[in-house]
């Protein structure tokens, strides 16, 4: 039920994250979620694409570090204490969070969604399955963002 994020490492120097852009344009991969870390010397863009398989043969055809993970996504209402009320979720069965980060659609502006990185995609997806978390797959984030 998870779904695939694209890890690319971009050097920290100006326009390589709009060559990392170009390259993905041209191909008409649409980027449904980005997220962007940075160090002194590089940063790490995640992305979530409508072809994530696509998108990392593309970027690796033009020198860019890529690979594929998988992660969980998850939808919350989008009302004060939505995050917390999922959060205690992996908290009661103890499932740790690397990373998070979120994104909006305008089909249902009344719902965020929040993509999760933990360390055992598939422990987790039994474990918050079993507190009533419904985890949404690659068909469930293309019909939101169509």
């Amino acid at each position: 039920m998870s779904i695939k994020q694209i890890s690319v490492f971009l050097e920290n120097k100006p326009g390589r994250l709009k060559a990392m852009t170009g390259f993905l344009a041209e191909k008409k991969i649409d980027i449904r979620a980005i997220s962007l870390a940075e160090t002194k010397d590089f940063g790490i863009a995640r992305l979530i694409v409508d072809d994530a398989f696509s998108a990392v043969n593309t970027l690796k055809e033009n020198d860019f570090i890529a690979s594929l993970t998988s992660v969980l996504a998850i939808e919350i209402p989008d009302e004060a204490g939505g995050l917390d009320k999922l959060l205690t979720a992996f908290a009661d069965t103890g499932v740790n969070i690397e990373y998070m980060y979120a994104f909006t659609s305008n089909k249902k502006a009344d719902h965020a969604y929040m993509i999760f990185r933990v360390a055992d995609t598939k422990a987790a997806e039994a474990k918050l399955i079993g507190k009533g978390i419904k985890i949404l797959d690659q068909e469930d984030i293309a019909a939101i963002i169509e």
